[in-house]
């Protein structure tokens, strides 16, 4: 095991997180732990905020072990390492305490609020991209600003508070999986400061600095199974335990208004060109994830990634998605061979050791086709190119989200939490064609398309009557 070397006593917190999540605990942690291991810098220790009723199992777990906890990195031939991270200094749980973040945020010390949240948790509009103030919490925010329950609400207090005891600018950073999601946090943030406070709101333009990142690391969920498996193969007793691939990424755009940790010493990646990283990234790796494997490959009956990374099948379609879809419509990096990238992503996919979850690339579909889909989309429909395989994938998330129920006869729960009503009514109609007026992909070129249109119905009836796996050897062709 490669223990912290560092006195976590001496470490002063400069960096505020917000959902500590098993990724965030495998990135950004795992490159701060590495980064407080190598160097005297002692700045940097992270606070990691909880806000929502469902983390208190892993808060309670991570406070009980002083927030330390074990990361177990898993490579695609076997190897293993297990790293003890002692860089979570700090743990919040704003349901319980709510004050300590508000303070913690006010703080002088406190010189970047990190962030993931979720795609969806930036409340932003998928049609018009503009921030949702009809959020039944945003409302309440907005109206009790002292009593905060979203992400926003909390960060306008600690601001407001932060104004008057020392007015020291901050950076917000995004690490979730949205195209340009630091210019997605800025206007989130700054459209709620409008219409919340309107004083904050001429600071924060001024004073708070939004850069764009772009994150990786597959990192699954983790069960009671889990827990039990690496506590017994590392040789430990940790409540909260969490593993991963051994690849990771990090590039940022470096835009930090109070100063920022290092990370470039422990292999992040700063450049002015973050937005040609984070389009390949999710185009390619995201948009494989989902819809493009999740899906098919949950309704064919696997739960496993690895295992249907297995099935000569569901690898074809991802290599024709990457190739024919992805490919020509994009400009990778300079620094990227696109084909290594891309072969490598497939060997990612089928790593048995990280036996990545179906049901997690499932999870809140409707937040992630806007991000990792619809651009890639409306480029082959503007090109008037083959569309077949998405609108195989968009057909594929209407039969799991409609009949819940896969080719093996198996039921299975869906977790959107974001679908609307509308969307609701949407799904349950019987014509296919009002699917593709949900939220997340509603766009009158897919109406205006004959060839994508005719594509996606003649996808939802084969799935419907042919099943998804008969469906799918169509589609590539055996």
């Amino acid at each position: 095991m490669i223990d912290f070397l560092y006195d976590r006593g001496n470490l002063k917190i400069g960096i505020v997180h917000i959902g500590v999540g098993n990724f965030h605990r495998a990135h950004q942690q795992y490159y701060t732990n590495l980064l407080l291991n190598d160097t005297l810098e002692n700045t940097w220790g992270i606070s990691g905020a909880m806000l929502l009723p469902s983390d208190e199992v892993a808060y309670k777990n991570l406070h009980d072990q002083e927030g330390i906890y074990t990361l177990s990195v898993f490579g695609q031939s076997g190897e293993e390492l297990v790293y003890r991270i002692g860089s979570l200094i700090e743990l919040i749980w704003a349901m319980e305490k709510p004050n300590d973040l508000i303070e913690r945020i006010s703080s002088e010390n406190t010189r970047i609020i990190t962030l993931t949240i979720t795609e969806g948790g930036y409340n932003l509009n998928k049609e018009t991209g503009e921030f949702n103030l009809g959020n039944k919490k945003v409302v309440h925010d907005i109206l009790h600003p002292q009593d905060p329950q979203t992400v926003f609400g909390f960060v306008a207090e600690g601001l407001r508070k932060r104004i008057v005891a020392n007015n020291v600018p901050i950076t917000i950073l995004s690490c979730d999986n949205l195209l340009n999601n630091g210019d997605s946090a800025k206007m989130a943030f700054l459209s709620f400061f409008k219409v919340q406070d309107e004083k904050l709101y001429n600071w924060a333009k001024d004073n708070i600095s939004f850069p764009n990142s772009m994150v990786d690391r597959i990192t699954p969920g983790i069960s009671a199974s889990d827990i039990e498996f690496l506590n017994l193969k590392n040789n430990t007793n940790d409540k909260a335990p969490v593993y991963c691939e051994d690849f990771v990424q990090w590039v940022i755009e470096d835009n930090f208004i109070s100063g920022r940790p290092n990370w470039e010493k422990v292999g992040v990646q700063f450049t002015e060109d973050v937005k040609s990283y984070e389009f390949l990234k999710l185009s390619l790796l995201n948009g494989s994830h989902t819809p493009m494997l999740c899906y098919p490959a949950f309704l064919m009956g696997y739960r496993r990634v690895d295992e249907a990374m297995q099935d000569s099948r569901i690898r074809k379609l991802l290599k024709d998605f990457m190739d024919k879809d992805i490919t020509p419509n994009i400009i990778p990096p300079a620094t990227i061979n696109l084909e290594n990238y891309k072969e490598t992503l497939l060997n990612r996919f089928s790593n048995s050791a990280v036996s990545d979850q179906l049901e997690r690339l499932c999870f809140d579909g409707i937040s992630k086709f806007p991000v990792y889909i619809m651009p890639s989309l409306l480029k082959l429909i503007d090109r008037n190119q083959d569309s077949l395989r998405i609108a195989m994938g968009m057909a594929a998330y209407r039969h799991y989200l409609k009949y819940k129920k896969d080719d093996c006869n198996v039921t299975y729960e869906i977790n959107e939490p974001w679908l609307s009503t509308k969307d609701l009514v949407y799904i349950e109609d019987e014509d296919p064609t009002n699917f593709l007026k949900l939220s997340a992909f509603k766009n009158k070129d897919l109406f205006e398309s004959k060839r994508f249109l005719t594509d996606f119905l003649n996808m939802v009836s084969s799935i419907k009557k042919n099943g998804m796996a008969a469906t799918l050897e169509v589609v590539i062709g055996t």
